[in-house]
């Protein structure tokens, strides 16, 4: 496995990789204004999410840098890690 600044928790590194997409944004360590903001351009789960670019996320109405990168670090705590490269804004996961 990879490693991270972040600690990944126990219960994240024992979820399939299927299991951890289709989990609810309240679950993963987002405050609830910022799973308002995405709730309300229907992006429920971490698939949701991961289908989105970061531009589009930056479109959407009192969502900024800031909560951005907030997003990223949820992302990582779970497992998954932003790409560098051409593929800058994409996440995969830690170790693969």
């Amino acid at each position: 496995m990879a490693v991270t600044r972040i600690p990944i928790p126990a219960w994240a590194r024992t979820q399939t990789v299927d299991a951890r997409l289709d989990l609810n944004l309240s679950e993963i360590d987002l405050i609830a204004r910022t799973v308002n903001c995405l709730e309300e351009q229907r992006i429920f789960t971490v698939r949701d999410l991961l289908n989105r670019t970061p531009q589009q996320l930056l479109e959407i109405s009192d969502f900024g840098v800031k909560t951005l990168e907030t997003v990223y670090e949820a992302l990582e705590k779970i497992g998954f890690c932003r790409a560098s490269g051409p593929s800058a804004g994409k996440f995969a996961l830690l170790g693969e």
